[in-house]
């Protein structure tokens, strides 16, 4: 056989024993359950609080807007 087919045959299966290794691990870490986490619940609430407080203040500009419109489309006397 030719060098260069042995070479090839042996990369490929190189990159074969890789992601066979790559799999392996990647189903030894879906199956152990994940750390607690010291962060994300802290930062959760940080984030919805943030999202309420937004959400609030679009309502009262959204109130605002509302108001302008209406007195700027009533019939005027």
């Amino acid at each position: 056989m030719n060098p260069w087919t042995l070479y090839a045959l042996e990369v490929a299966r190189d990159r074969q024993r890789e992601a066979e290794r790559d799999r392996f691990i990647a189903q030894a870490r879906a199956a152990q359950p994940a750390p607690p986490s010291r962060l994300r619940r802290p930062a959760a609430l940080v984030l919805a609080a943030l999202s309420r407080g937004s959400a609030a203040a679009v309502r009262r500009l959204d109130d605002c807007v509302a108001e302008d419109l209406g007195r700027a489309l009533a019939p005027q006397e």
